[in-house]
Formats: C-alpha cells, sequence, structure tokens
C-alpha cells in the first residue's frame, strides 16, 4: 500500500493537461474582460457609422 501511495504522488501524466486547462481558461477569462470593458464602445462606434452610411445613401438614392 505504501509503495502505491509513492507512485500515486510521483505520477505526473496528468500535470500538462492541468497546465493547459488552467491557461485555456485565463485566456478565456481575460477575453472576456475585454469585451465587457470596450463593448459599450464597439456599439456607439456601430451606430454611428450606421447613421453616417444612412445619411450618404439618404443623399444618393
Amino acid at each position: 500500500m505504501n509503495k502505491w501511495l509513492c507512485s500515486l504522488f510521483q505520477d505526473e501524466d496528468g500535470a500538462v493537461t492541468v497546465d493547459w486547462v488552467v491557461l485555456v481558461a485565463f485566456l478565456v477569462g481575460l477575453g472576456i474582460a475585454i469585451v465587457s470593458s470596450v463593448g459599450k464602445q464597439q456599439t456607439a462606434l456601430g451606430d454611428n457609422v450606421t447613421s453616417g452610411m444612412s445619411s450618404i445613401a439618404d443623399k444618393y438614392y
């Protein structure tokens, strides 16, 4: 039993998978934070572009 416990604690087969899961979770969280912080400004910019294109289209059509 003692030998089995020692080999269990020294086994590192899943360590790389855990590293990748933590890294991907961090990147997803960072992406969500960036989108939530600039989301309102992007919406306002899109509204400005839409109104500008509408006024140009109204001139010519």
